[in-house]
């Protein structure tokens, strides 16, 4: 499970569709890879998780993010400015990605970035190994979460 973030003004930024559309099974804290620029740009948190994923690359055992957005920093010009969409290197220990290679050989199951964050000043990745969610599941959990809200609402209102 994902640790705490510092006492900082640091944004943490959080993939709100990737638990609705998946069932998370388990979750891991990774580390990012980024370039000077790219810290600039999460710390003022022009990131976009949605739509992004991890993989690991089988033959040499890394773990690495795709389709991951983060938007280029406007003080950074030239060789200094970094590219938005371009792959990033996650840093795990080999058993945990061999565990999540195991985790991911099933049929429907991925790994989907949750939220970022900083914690002592490094930036910190929580993935998810998913399994996708039906339509009807969907459904289902929307009328959950309405009815848990309704029942919030009753509690709190004082009766006269």
């Amino acid at each position: 499970m994902a640790g705490p973030p510092d006492k900082t003004h640091s944004p943490r930024i959080v993939n709100r569709k990737a638990r609705h559309d998946y069932h998370i099974l388990d979750t891991l804290e990774v580390g990012v890879v980024l370039q000077g620029s790219e810290v600039k740009s999460v710390r003022n948190g022009q990131v976009n998780l949605a739509g992004g994923y991890a993989r690991v690359e089988s033959p040499a055992m890394e773990l690495y993010l795709y389709d991951v957005d983060i938007a280029p920093y406007a003080h950074a010009v030239g060789p200094y400015a970094h590219e938005p969409k371009r792959p990033r290197k996650l840093l795990a220990h080999k058993h945990q990605i061999a565990k999540l290679l195991g985790q991911t050989s099933a049929k429907g199951v991925t790994i989907v970035p949750l939220e970022m964050y900083f914690v002592r000043g490094r930036v910190k990745l929580t993935l998810g190994v998913a399994e996708g969610k039906k339509a009807y599941d969907k459904r289902q959990t929307l009328k959950k979460t309405e009815a848990d809200r309704q029942i919030r609402r009753g509690l709190t209102r004082k009766v006269i």
